[in-house]
């Protein structure tokens, strides 16, 4: 069988800052840390949109608290989790950005608003108000949790050149059809292309745009494995046939 007919078993993954990248482009709300005038902190729920570079934006009115507190003090810090992750919410992924928050003008406003609004459609109902100013919180270092003892420290420059993954909004459906439609097809990828021989079942745990893992049991125990896409997905869309293209391998067709 020739390389190309035979994905690499690896552990090739997202990257912290990959991580980092795609958590922010996935979710739309954050926890909001800023300090108030008597410097104390002050956290809020807020609803944001990123710009390009993985910046948050913020539409926040001028007499809330924390409108108040980023005008006499721009350095903040945004919390994002997904609150729909399986598991112990102490065990999820989690991020905090340590940013300093500032007023976009001219040509930026304009981006910075189209991206908020792009995340949150029913901001741009009152987003013209003048009580309501945009934020755009200027990433400067990221903080990752993977979960239990897995932390990453992410600088501004590694976050900004890293990219969100482009199958992630799609991911979970994906991996829950394998499992319902294509569990015989799971399995040919689990025996001859992970090389759990032994496996008896094989259950798709997860997929992300460099390939897919897979949770398989055999002779009373059970094994994580992962296997490659021949090249990383660009785009959601690539989901379905790269994972057919696994089974068909793995099947010998």
């Amino acid at each position: 069988m020739s390389t190309h007919d035979a994905p690499r078993a690896s552990d090739r993954r997202r990257t912290p800052a990959e991580e980092a990248r795609t958590l922010v482009a996935s979710m739309t709300v954050g926890h909001l840390a800023s300090i108030d005038a008597g410097g104390a902190p002050w956290c809020t729920l807020v609803a944001y949109g990123p710009t390009a570079a993985g910046d948050p934006v913020l539409l926040v009115s001028s007499l809330s608290e924390e409108g108040r507190n980023l005008a006499a003090e721009p350095r903040a810090s945004l919390a994002v989790v997904d609150p729909d992750a399986p598991g112990d919410p102490l065990d999820r992924p989690r991020i905090t950005l340590a940013a300093r928050a500032v007023r976009p003008e001219g040509e930026r406003a304009e981006e910075a608003l189209h991206a908020h609004g792009t995340s949150v459609p029913g901001a741009m109902l009152y987003a013209a108000w003048d009580e309501f100013e945009l934020w755009v919180l200027d990433v400067a270092q990221v903080r990752s949790v993977g979960g239990f003892f897995r932390t990453d420290a992410i600088d501004r420059d590694e976050y900004r050149a890293a990219e969100p993954d482009p199958t992630a909004p799609v991911a979970a459906k994906a991996a829950e059809h394998l499992n319902k439609k294509h569990s015989d097809g799971l399995l040919a990828i689990a025996r001859e292309l992970a090389g759990a021989r032994g496996a008896v079942t094989a259950v798709c745990t997860g997929i992300d745009r460099y390939g897919i893992d897979l949770a398989c049991t055999g002779a009373g125990q059970s094994a994580a494995a992962r296997v490659l896409f021949d090249e990383p997905l660009a785009k959601a869309a690539d989901v379905r046939p790269a994972t057919v293209g696994l089974v068909e391998r793995a099947q010998g067709e």
